[in-house]
């Protein structure tokens, strides 16, 4: 029988494959996300940093989205274009005044340009010369790279920027998931989504919908973070956390506080040009995934994710408590039958199944730190 066939998975919160625990110890599946794409070595949020990310084995691919002119989901980091495209050049006439992450700036507020106008910009000049002409995709573009590859892992990014602009951004988001059939009873087994957020009225609003995806709350600052009650309240509108990876360095209690909620843990960013006290990103990775525990986490380099195989063969029977309805089998649990391998599984060990940040600071360097 193929292991597939006889693992039954468990896809949480922030997209960890996890055993439901049993009165063995159980070894949970780490999954590596690709953040901003494989954003070490191509210019962020860009189809060419998808792209090497999937070629890396990443399990998931983050999209961070903002809203055009026209209503079109794009990928886009800042809500503003000009630190990741020439737009000062293209309209130099068209910054405007805008408020985000408690700071006023003049900027060029991507939801003031629509697709086409956007379309025109360079969003790869700025990090190397040979990725000039790489545009800013849309959410769609992005699907159709990813899907059946990997996972998506959208954010919705710095929603107070729509205040008093007529966006509902939560409904563009599950329009989007329903157009690509990526949630409900035909939800694409082999790309499973989560979504992911620092704003806590979205946080609960995606709850309230029954968005039909997990999902999981960034968090950037640890104030108030700092007992269980915290993060058991978030328990039944969430399904899992993402803090910055300081907050678990000076609070490593809290993964054992969220996992014994039932509650995934996938702190941020991991990079090679910023490790801290360790040697290098993959010695810190190691330290994060299987000293903390945490369940997987957010990387610029995605191919250098630490990966332990022997950890798939102790993945054990599971709940079905977790799963949205559209993700169970007949019987209530989830069908191992319909575990897919991925394309690179048979090197990666990598198997997909079904169902599957608005930044803590306001500096540039925060900016690059954040989801």
């Amino acid at each position: 029988m193929r292991l597939a066939q006889k693992l039954a998975v468990h896809v949480v919160g922030a997209g960890m494959i996890l055993a439901t625990l049993t009165p063995q110890a159980q070894t949970p599946r780490k999954v590596n996300v690709a953040h901003r794409g494989a954003s070490a070595y191509a210019p962020e949020h860009t189809l060419a940093a998808y792209r090497l990310a999937l070629e890396q084995g990443a399990d998931f691919v983050e999209q961070d989205l903002a809203v055009t002119k026209d209503g079109v989901l794009i990928c886009l980091h800042d809500p503003t274009l000009e630190r990741t495209t020439n737009v000062e050049e293209i309209y130099p006439d068209r910054a405007t005044t805008v408020t985000w992450e408690g700071k006023t700036v003049r900027a060029w507020l991507a939801n003031d340009f629509t697709l086409e106008e956007i379309k025109r910009l360079d969003a790869g000049d700025w990090f190397d010369v040979k990725f000039s002409g790489e545009r800013v995709p849309t959410f769609d573009e992005a699907v159709a790279l990813v899907r059946g590859r990997a996972g998506l892992f959208p954010e919705l990014k710095t929603p107070e920027v729509y205040v008093g602009r007529s966006v509902d951004f939560e409904a563009l988001v599950a329009t989007a998931l329903d157009k690509h059939a990526l949630r409900g009873p035909r939800a694409d087994p082999k790309t499973p989504v989560i979504l992911q957020t620092f704003s806590e009225v979205s946080a609960k609003t995606l709850a309230e919908m029954r968005v039909g995806v997990p999902v999981v709350l960034l968090i950037g600052n640890a104030a108030g973070w700092d007992s269980v009650d915290r993060v058991r309240a978030w328990k039944g509108v969430v399904q899992g956390f993402g803090p910055a990876k300081q907050i678990l360095l000076d609070q490593p209690d809290f993964v054992r506080w969220a996992q014994g909620e039932g509650l995934t843990v996938t702190p941020y960013t991991f990079r090679s040009a910023d490790t801290g006290r360790f040697p290098n990103v993959k010695a810190e990775m190691e330290h994060f995934l299987y000293t903390l525990g945490v369940d997987g986490l957010f990387t610029d380099n995605p191919d250098q994710f630490p990966r332990r195989p022997a950890a798939l063969a102790k993945l054990g029977p599971l709940s079905a408590a977790w799963w949205p309805a559209s993700l169970r089998s007949p019987v209530g649990i989830l069908d191992p039958h319909r575990a897919k391998r991925g394309p690179t599984g048979a090197q990666r060990g990598s198997y997909r199944p079904q169902g599957w940040p608005y930044d803590p600071g306001i500096s540039e360097e925060a900016r690059l730190t954040c989801p």
